[in-house]
C-alpha cells in the first residue's frame, strides 16, 4: 500500500479550511498535516510539515498565494502547489502559473473535482479547472500573435501563422493540414517569408523566428 498524499491547506477562511479539510480528508489516499491562515504562516507550515501538496487560495494576508508558491518552490521545488481561489481573472491565474502553480481550480468545485486534483498534481500532473484550461491556451496563443505582429509587421497574418508552425519545427505537410492549405499555397508563403524576413532558407527562417520568442527552441 503506497504511503498517502500528504496536504496543508492555507486559506484565510476558516470555515471555507473547516469545510475543504472536511471534504477531502475522508479520502484515505490524502491525509491533512496541516492549516494556515496566512501566507507567512504556510512558509512556517511547509518547513515544519514537509507536505507532499500545497492547497493554497491566492488572496491572503501578510503574503499573497503566489508569492507563498515562488517562495515555498524555491526552496522545495518537489512540492506541488494547487490553487484554490474565487479569482478567475487572467491575471491571477497566469501569475500562479508563472509562481509554480501545477493546478489552479475555482472555489465552487466539488469534492470529487477537488480530491482528483490533488492526487493528480501529486502525481506530477498539471490540473485546470473547467473552463481554465481553454484560457491558458487562448492567452498564450494570443501572446505569440501580437509578439508577431509586432516584431514582424512586414508579414501577412497567414505569413506570421506559417512562421509560428516552422519555427516550432513543424514540415510543410503539418503546417498545410493545420491551417486546411495546400501545400503548394504553404510553400509560396514560406518563400514570401524568407524573402520578407531578407533570409536565404527555411533555417535562417528559424533562426530568426526563435530569436524573436516564437516557436520553441528545443
Amino acid at each position: 500500500m503506497t504511503d498517502p498524499v500528504r496536504v496543508v491547506v492555507a486559506d484565510d477562511h476558516p470555515m471555507f479550511r473547516f469545510g475543504l479539510i472536511a471534504a477531502i480528508a475522508v479520502n484515505p489516499e490524502i491525509e491533512i498535516v496541516g492549516e494556515a491562515a496566512d501566507g507567512r504562516a504556510l512558509l512556517t507550515l511547509v518547513e515544519d510539515t514537509g507536505p507532499d501538496v500545497v492547497i493554497t487560495d491566492l488572496t491572503m494576508p501578510d503574503l499573497d498565494g503566489a508569492a507563498a508558491t515562488r517562495a515555498i518552490l524555491a526552496r522545495h521545488p518537489e512540492i506541488k502547489v494547487l490553487v484554490l481561489t474565487m479569482h478567475d481573472e487572467n491575471q491571477a491565474l497566469i501569475g500562479a502559473l508563472r509562481a509554480g502553480a501545477r493546478g489552479y481550480l475555482l472555489k465552487g468545485a466539488d469534492r470529487t473535482e477537488i480530491t482528483r486534483a490533488v492526487l493528480a498534481v501529486a502525481a506530477g500532473e498539471s490540473v485546470y479547472g473547467n473552463g481554465i484550461a481553454h484560457r491558458i491556451s487562448d492567452f498564450f496563443v494570443g501572446a505569440d500573435q501580437d509578439r508577431a505582429a509586432t516584431v514582424f509587421p512586414e508579414l501577412t497574418d497567414r505569413e506570421r501563422q506559417v512562421l509560428k508552425l516552422v519555427a516550432a519545427g513543424c514540415g510543410n505537410h503539418d503546417i498545410a493540414r493545420q491551417l486546411s492549405l495546400s501545400e503548394k499555397t504553404v510553400r509560396n508563403h514560406v518563400s514570401a517569408i524568407l524573402f520578407k524576413l531578407h533570409v536565404s532558407d527555411r533555417a535562417a527562417a528559424v533562426a530568426k523566428a526563435r530569436d524573436a520568442g516564437l516557436g520553441d527552441p528545443r
